[in-house]
């Protein structure tokens, strides 16, 4: 039996790309997107070059949606090796404008789609290990540069989801260990639907290549680094990394950049001199 990965948001761009790559690699896929038709296309693209795949259709920030998948995963194939998260929706606008539901579309996709889907799929996995079938199974997130290196104004919401994303990987790769699953995450900086409706990201994006020459913007460019990330001997877990054409960068959270400190209580009128240096 091949391993079996769920890809979510998969009928299209980045996503389809995983798909695509990983089955080719030889794991059966469940191939999950909120519209049926792109995720059907993307299923009959793996079986016309020979691998395997099915469709889910629904948006995994529904808990039953994100617990159907991984039921299906296991139905279909008999176990689950892979999950990579990669469903995410765009509603960008500046603070001051952004609507309730904007806020609750965004974290519910992005935050609890990922979060749900993980949940599922560690329960699984835990039983697994405590059943004595230790799995050697992989996650991989994806966050963004709007949440870690690179906040882009009209994105507070979508920047606070993609920066939990980074933050529950972390927390997840320690819970996780003890089952044998390694959790790790994405930034990917590639042409989609998403980075072409980026204010002042887009034109950049849309550019047009020259041919004969590499596309860095290309989504194709991204799962490689994803099929090795979930591979069985890779190493890594708990880490976050920026993968955009030929460069792969490896991220790091918040760190102590100084601390000044005081003997007794702070005095709010010092604080200013104290924190100068800063400033």
């Amino acid at each position: 039996m091949g391993r079996v990965a769920i890809v979510t948001g998969a009928g299209r761009g980045i996503g389809r790309e995983h798909a695509l790559l990983l089955a080719k690699e030889g794991l059966h896929v469940v191939v999950n997107d909120v519209d049926n038709e792109p995720a059907q296309e993307v299923v009959d693209a793996i079986a016309a070059a020979g691998g395997k795949a099915v469709t889910h259709t629904g948006s995994v920030a529904d808990w039953a949606t994100a617990q159907s998948l991984v039921q299906q995963a296991i139905d279909e194939f008999g176990q689950l090796d892979v999950v990579v998260n990669n469903a995410g929706i765009l509603r960008d606008s500046y603070l001051a404008s952004t609507e309730e539901a904007q806020f609750d579309a965004v974290i519910a996709v992005h935050l609890k789609g990922h979060f749900a889907v993980m949940h599922h799929a560690a329960a699984y996995w835990k039983a697994e290990s405590k059943a004595g079938r230790q799995p050697n199974g992989a996650i991989i997130n994806t966050t963004s540069i709007s949440g870690t290196t690179m906040p882009n104004p009209g994105q507070t919401v979508y920047g606070a989801a993609k920066a939990g994303i980074a933050a529950m990987t972390l927390v997840a790769a320690m819970e996780m260990e003890r089952y044998g699953v390694r959790v790790n995450a994405i930034a990917p900086i590639a042409r989609t639907r998403l980075t072409l409706a980026t204010p002042g990201m887009g034109t950049m994006f849309a550019e047009e290549v020259p041919e004969g020459e590499f596309d860095a913007f290309d989504p194709s460019n991204i799962a490689p680094a994803v099929a090795y990330l979930v591979s069985e001997k890779c190493p890594f877990t708990g880490k976050v990394f920026t993968v955009q054409g030929g460069a792969i960068s490896l991220l790091e959270g918040w760190t102590t950049v100084g601390t000044v400190e005081t003997h007794g209580p702070w005095d709010p009128a010092e604080l200013g001199e104290q924190l100068a240096a800063w400033a």
